[in-house]
């Protein structure tokens, strides 16, 4: 079992902007533009509304939630909306990863190197207990919904969904659906 610092957690809780715990260090992520700040708010409230009405066991957090894991290069996660079904933290930050994580492309997620740095991401999600993470590009019009199983492997996606489609997030969310359309303004 892998210990993080107790103390860089503790110094997490006290960064004002949106960060995760790489490689022992906090690092700052990049407050989002208008389309994918839109994309990940549609996204929670589908998933809230959802999971009220369907009486689910987990809750649906927003972006800027962390989480807390215990992975060799990774201590947490703040992904941009997540379902969660775990213990309830009270005012800290949840323990564990979410079932769903949603990663909504900022302007800086693109090029070799942001998207070698994504699918690490996609790894310690899932190597952290994630069934389900989304990977929303909004540039290209398309979410890439990317399911762990041992013969998928995490670098390829079990679906994608297009403009006009309806993605979900099985088994993580069941019964979730959410047409792709509702991610952009228009």
């Amino acid at each position: 079992m892998i210990i993080r610092s107790l103390s860089l957690v503790d110094e997490l809780y006290k960064v004002p902007e949106k960060a995760e715990i790489i490689n022992g260090e906090i690092v700052r992520l990049m407050a989002t533009g208008r389309m994918p700040s839109h994309a990940a708010f549609a996204l929670a409230m589908s998933l809230y509304n959802f999971t009220k009405k369907a009486k689910l066991p987990g809750i649906v957090v927003p972006n800027n939630t962390g989480f807390l894991v215990n992975l060799p290069n990774r201590s947490s996660f703040s992904p941009d909306a997540a379902y969660y079904v775990g213990p309830n933290s009270g005012m800290r930050f949840f323990e564990g990863a979410p079932a769903f994580a949603a990663e909504v492309r900022s302007e800086n997620d693109y090029g070799v190197t942001a998207e070698a740095e994504m699918a690490a991401k996609r790894r310690d999600y899932f190597a952290a207990g994630s069934l389900v993470v989304w990977d929303v590009d909004l540039l290209s019009e398309e979410v890439v919904v990317r399911r762990y199983t041992a013969e998928a492997g995490t670098d390829r996606p079990a679906a994608i969904f297009l403009r006009d489609e309806t993605a979900d997030a099985e088994p993580a969310v069941p019964g979730w659906t959410m047409p792709v359309n509702d991610l952009f303004e228009d």
